[in-house]
């Protein structure tokens, strides 16, 4: 799915198609729109990537891949670990996994167009990369839960849900003052907050690791 051609032309082209499909979702962008925004024509995005699918194709792709990799290095390390480590590992991941998300804000952006309906024309993106990277997970964190009657599979979709939804509303504060995901001290709380749900959740033993506070400004 990669483009052919000047290789900075389709490294800007996807760039800014990111930005579009995130912000406005694959139905509300359009090439003329993915064109200007990398300072090139719509006949020229066309000889790169073909049409705007393929762009979104390229897109979910790269986004995935990098998304997947952050997965695969905190399942290495559950794995790796001794079996007295191996929660401190899980919430190891589980910090990559909130990271990488508020790092990377135009992936759960790009899902949560998708759970609002956006591109129904393309089904195949879940069935190829969300389902298999949460099963990923959940299969290699189940053996570690011993409590009767826990739905790890809801759990950890719960995880998704409630860390797409923080990148991409933030928080609220008693006096309706709203706070993004990058506030240290929201992102903290939430951090904090996540850590204990999954813990509590899973009904693993002890208490979940401490978060550090951020330093004050």
């Amino acid at each position: 799915m990669t483009g052919t051609g000047n290789g900075d032309l389709s490294d800007r082209v996807l760039q800014v198609a990111t930005r579009l499909f995130a912000g406005l979702g694959y139905d509300g962008t359009d090439l003329r729109q993915i064109a200007d925004a990398a300072g090139t024509d719509v006949a020229n995005v066309k000889r790169q990537f073909g049409d705007k699918r393929e762009i979104y194709l390229e897109v979910m792709d790269r986004m995935n891949s990098a998304h997947n990799a952050v997965l695969e290095k905190g399942i290495k390390d559950i794995v790796g670990a001794p079996p007295d480590q191996k929660i401190v590992a899980l919430h190891r991941l589980l910090d990559r996994y909130i990271d990488f998300c508020c790092n990377q804000p135009e992936y759960p952006a790009l899902y949560t167009h998708r759970w609002l309906a956006d591109a129904t024309d393309i089904p195949e993106l879940e069935p190829m990369y969300a389902a298999p990277a949460a099963q990923f997970v959940i299969d290699t964190i189940a053996p570690m839960v011993t409590a009767r009657d826990v739905d790890v599979d809801y759990t950890i979709n719960a995880v998704i849900w409630c860390v797409h939804s923080f990148v991409q509303s933030g928080v609220y504060d008693r006096s309706g003052q709203r706070y993004d995901h990058d506030h240290p001290g929201a992102l903290w709380r939430f951090r904090t907050y996540l850590h204990q749900m999954v813990h509590r959740t899973l009904c693993l033993p002890g208490e979940p690791p401490p978060v550090p506070r951020p330093a004050r400004r």
